[in-house]
């Protein structure tokens, strides 16, 4: 048969997951924690299925789901977001961010892609006949160059996709991102479709820009979360999305022909989660903790630092002082050799750019990071 993505294989997440499993290495690569979830949502869950909640929920999600959530970003966010009809319930968030792109994309589009990026961008741009235009974001910080993306803007451009904290750099967007990108697409056709799965996992006080702040973003955006990076479910794909009514309208005409509905007694014990808002709020200092433990580690390994992360549960390495293997064949390398996984960042770029980097998760016990540092001594003694 003829691929809609001939150039497109496994992703390296599965590669290196597989890997790990294979050469029983612990699994730094793929964004998961390995530390348990709340036993009150694990109770919530079973009492909703004892309850009786185990069949279809409404299409665009529970309303007492969708209530929580127009209350949670109406606090943090100062955004008043109607529950009913901006609101959609998604079987995860890279659902949600394909569901973006399908209900905005027409043969022919482009979409201004900041690189390196999130690998299910581009794959889900061409599968709708559009094109990626990607414009690499700038070196060690990772900040976006305005005036790369302005030169990107063509008559074409239907959507720039966004995402802070960013995944893979641990990059934070600032209030001057923010009015950049309102003032490059005011006045167009230009839609944002910004990935905010990350929301909750600032470091050093930084607070989470969204687009949600900003009225006249908002007013042409798709805007994504994930329950499963901010309640340690990352299993459960469970997301939604938020968007104004007329592009929410276009966002549920595919939603509904693609899962219709998702998870009942999930969607009823995230309900009523959310109703101690310190289990998300208490997210910066449990992960900032977690990210100085493993900085605090790597000071005495061979990895260079170029720039400390500012979000995400992701940190960059650079291993020049190693070896100058290609990045991919040093995660390889890494895997087979020291027992520990990693992601290698020229999987991030459409191009395989190769900065001779690679990307570790820190989203886990500390026991297993202190395991996996104990792994990478021996590179010291060798």
């Amino acid at each position: 048969m003829q691929s809609k993505l001939p150039n497109i294989g496994t992703t390296i997440f599965t590669v290196m997951s597989n890997l790990a499993t294979t050469h029983n290495a612990i699994n730094l690569s793929q964004g998961f924690p390995d530390y348990p979830i709340s036993p009150l949502l694990i109770e919530a869950v079973h009492k909703a299925m004892l309850d009786g909640f185990n069949q279809y929920a409404p299409m665009i999600g529970l309303p007492l789901l969708r209530e929580a959530l127009a209350q949670k970003v109406n606090t943090l966010y100062h955004a008043n977001i109607s529950a009913d009809t901006e609101i959609t319930i998604t079987p995860g968030a890279t659902y949600a961010i394909y569901t973006a792109f399908t209900s905005l994309l027409h043969a022919g589009d482009e979409v201004i892609v900041l690189e390196p990026a999130y690998d299910s961008y581009i794959p889900n741009i061409e599968v709708n006949g559009a094109k990626a235009i990607c414009v690499p974001l700038s070196y060690p910080d990772y900040s976006v160059n305005w005036q790369l993306v302005r030169e990107a803007i063509s008559p074409k451009t239907k959507a720039i996709i966004i995402n802070s904290p960013h995944n893979p750099t641990g990059y934070v967007w600032t209030k001057e991102d923010m009015l950049m990108l309102d003032e490059i697409t005011r006045d167009t056709h230009i839609y944002i479709i910004s990935d905010e799965v990350y929301e909750h996992l600032t470091f050093d006080e930084k607070p989470h820009e969204s687009v949600l702040k900003y009225p006249s973003l908002f007013a042409r955006s798709l805007v994504i979360y994930s329950f499963g990076k901010v309640f340690h479910a990352t299993g459960w794909k469970m997301g939604y999305c938020i968007a104004p009514t007329e592009i929410m309208k276009e966002f549920r005409k595919i939603h509904q022909f693609l899962s219709f509905s998702c998870n009942t007694p999930m969607q009823i014990a995230l309900a009523n989660f959310l109703q101690y808002p310190k289990e998300y709020l208490s997210l910066p200092t449990f992960f900032e903790q977690k990210r100085n433990l493993f900085l605090n580690y790597m000071k005495d390994l061979p990895f260079t630092i170029h720039q400390k992360t500012s979000g995400s549960y992701f940190q960059l390495c650079g291993y020049e002082k190693i070896n100058d293997m290609p990045d991919k064949e040093f995660a390889i390398w890494l895997t087979k050799e020291y027992g520990v996984a990693t992601i290698p960042m020229s999987a991030f770029n459409h191009d395989g750019r190769d900065d001779k980097l690679i990307r570790f998760c820190f989203a886990k016990k500390d026991e297993t990071i202190e395991a996996a540092m104990e792994k990478l001594r021996e590179i010291c003694s060798e």
